[in-house]
């Protein structure tokens, strides 16, 4: 009988995650007959007594909202990027039984833009100064990016940013909401963490520069007006269901110890959205 392996996704709310559908294929394509992986439905201040009291068949735990910061907290020892930008988005269980915290979404943002076109060096403008606009600093200093241009609707917010960019090693450059139009038509890479609506107005008023590429945080709805503008200019636009399925996969090779069956993955969570 193989030896049954859990793993879950812990957030609040919970019960709209795709990750289950993503890790439950990759567990049936890689052969891995005796694990499992659900929902838990969890708030931050929960997390710390519920991770205590998980049994050794636990191996990893992702995390999504509101509970990244905490996720670090109880984690005995953390990545450096984990570290650097203040949040975890994985918990693997180690053969001592205590936690490592990770931060997949930073590795999956560098995969999805690098699959994109994006190249070193590039110029980079992040809209939104939120947990993901931290990830975005981090993919931004993996992908030699010197500068990143933060726009927000409050400076104080941006101001938050800095000991994440300072940690990073990025020269973090402000600049107001006004200013989105001009960065966006200038800058090689932009980078949409705001929530839903927040950026739509901004989708008929900027004239797109050839070669540019979208990172649009959200997927549902999708595509959002800003990308839909974009990829009638032309661009190349990702989204956020490319960065669910890239951080995934770095969670389940973390989880499991074996190869993540990519393609199984994928085609799950494309069946997922269509149905």
């Amino acid at each position: 009988m193989a030896l049954r392996r859990r793993a879950a996704v812990l957030g609040k709310p919970i019960a709209h995650s795709l990750s289950p559908v993503i890790h439950t294929a990759g567990y049936a394509a890689a052969g891995l007959t005796g694990w499992s992986y659900t929902r838990i439905e969890c708030a931050a201040a929960e997390l710390p007594d519920l991770v205590a009291g998980l049994g050794p068949e636990w191996a990893g735990l992702s995390v999504t909202m509101p509970g990244k910061e905490a996720a670090l907290a109880v984690a005995e020892a953390a990545s450096p990027v984990a570290a650097a930008v203040g949040a975890a988005n994985t918990l693997v269980r180690r053969p001592d039984g205590s936690w490592y915290a990770d931060n997949t979404d930073v590795a999956g943002m560098v995969q999805v833009l690098t699959d994109a076109g994006v190249s070193a060096g590039a110029t980079v403008t992040v809209l939104g100064a939120g947990g993901t606009a931290r990830a975005a600093l981090a993919a931004a200093a993996q992908l030699a990016c010197s500068s990143v241009t933060v726009v927000a609707r409050r400076a104080e917010a941006v101001d938050e940013l800095r000991p994440v960019a300072d940690a990073l090693g990025v020269a973090l450059a402000p600049a107001q909401w006004t200013d989105a139009p001009r960065l966006f038509s200038t800058s090689d890479v932009v980078v949409s963490t705001v929530p839903k609506g927040v950026a739509d107005p901004l989708a008929g008023v900027v004239t797109w520069r050839s070669g540019t590429v979208l990172f649009d945080a959200l997927y549902d709805p999708w595509p959002t007006p800003l990308a839909a503008a974009a990829e009638a200019a032309g661009l190349r636009v990702v989204s956020g269901l490319d960065l669910l399925l890239a951080q995934a996969v770095g969670q389940f090779e973390q989880f499991t110890g074996v190869p993540a069956p990519r393609a199984a993955m994928a085609a799950a969570l494309t069946a997922a959205r269509a149905g």
